[in-house]
């Protein structure tokens, strides 16, 4: 993908004392990167906006 998604999000405490934060991400954000429940992404701070990138794996064969 090489068209950006954007959106404004709230973060929300996790409620577990681990100082984690929760962030949903609205369903057309989950579309537009091609991503859904339980896949990866990584997490980058680039010039002060946070950037969520997916983590693709390639298929292995055997």
């Amino acid at each position: 993908m090489s068209e950006s998604v954007r959106t404004i999000v709230r973060c929300q405490d996790s409620g577990d004392d681990t100082g984690d934060l929760i962030v949903e991400l609205p369903p057309n954000v989950l579309a537009g990167m091609g991503v859904g429940p339980g896949d990866s992404l990584t997490l980058e701070l680039i010039d002060g906006v946070i950037v969520l990138t997916p983590i693709r794996h390639a298929e292995t064969k055997s």
